[in-house]
């Protein structure tokens, strides 16, 4: 048993990011071509895109903003005319405020978390479903966090955003179900990635004393879910919300 991609057609938001390009190629690893969506850091996006060329898999980039709904149409008519309809769209760009005290927090910080991962969603969902509908198969990816559980000082905004953005992917499951798409969440803890590698900053002590596992999980475990969720081994899971946090956040029933 393995994940097959071959013949998939994957859009990943925010895939020059620290999440994003480590999720593109594991899709890539997994048979899928890729289209790269960036919105400011073209080198990463092109560096995404020979990595995926390597793999043998087709790759090309798309500059987008997804807080904003005609340049998403454009990005769907860009990836359609180049690459063809997707089937898959990991949805994992979001846009990063200061963590303050509600009282302290501007305004705009929760108006850009509701821009990038509630509209960004809607968005997505209103640009690449209609093609998924039509050919009874699609995957919806959306990257949470396990922020949205734990409520902490300071994280109103981004916890309002996603906590947003969790509503409207369990409604949309429901919604679009029917068709055989599934939508899921992945819902990653304070992962390592290639920032924390550059900077040596992998150790956290103080974080990893509340996980189960003790210790902080790599941005790989992320792209491994997102793997799963894209592939036909998950083709009865929708509406889930999975926490890879090394059991710091626990969903119960």
């Amino acid at each position: 048993m393995k994940i097959d991609l071959k013949g998939k057609l994957a859009v990943v938001t925010g895939a020059s990011g620290e999440l994003g390009r480590v999720t593109a190629r594991t899709l890539a690893q997994c048979g899928a071509d890729v289209a790269v969506h960036y919105f400011s850091n073209k080198d990463k996006a092109d560096k995404v895109v020979a990595d995926v060329t390597k793999l043998g898999r087709k790759a090309k980039i798309f500059k987008a903003d997804i807080t904003d709904e005609k340049s998403v149409m454009g990005l769907r008519d860009a990836v359609a005319k180049q690459m063809g309809d997707p089937q898959i769209i990991v949805n994992n760009a979001v846009i990063q405020g200061p963590w303050v005290p509600v009282m302290e927090q501007p305004l705009e910080n929760w108006e850009n978390q509701f821009k990038s991962c509630v509209l960004h969603n809607v968005y997505m969902a209103k640009a690449f479903l209609p093609a998924m509908i039509k050919k009874r198969w699609g995957r919806v990816i959306t990257i949470n966090t396990e922020c949205a559980m734990q409520c902490a000082p300071g994280q109103s905004a981004y916890v309002a955003g996603k906590r947003g953005l969790d509503g409207v992917m369990r409604v949309l499951a429901k919604e679009v179900g029917e068709h055989q798409i599934t939508v899921n969440q992945v819902a990653p803890g304070w992962m390592i990635s290639d920032r924390a590698r550059e900077s040596g900053t992998e150790k956290q002590e103080g974080y990893e004393k509340s996980v189960p596992l003790k210790r902080r999980g790599e941005d790989q475990d992320v792209a491994n879910l997102v793997a799963f969720f894209a592939s036909d081994l998950s083709s009865f899971i929708t509406g889930a919300y999975v926490s890879v946090s090394g059991g710091n956040v626990m969903p119960t029933i």
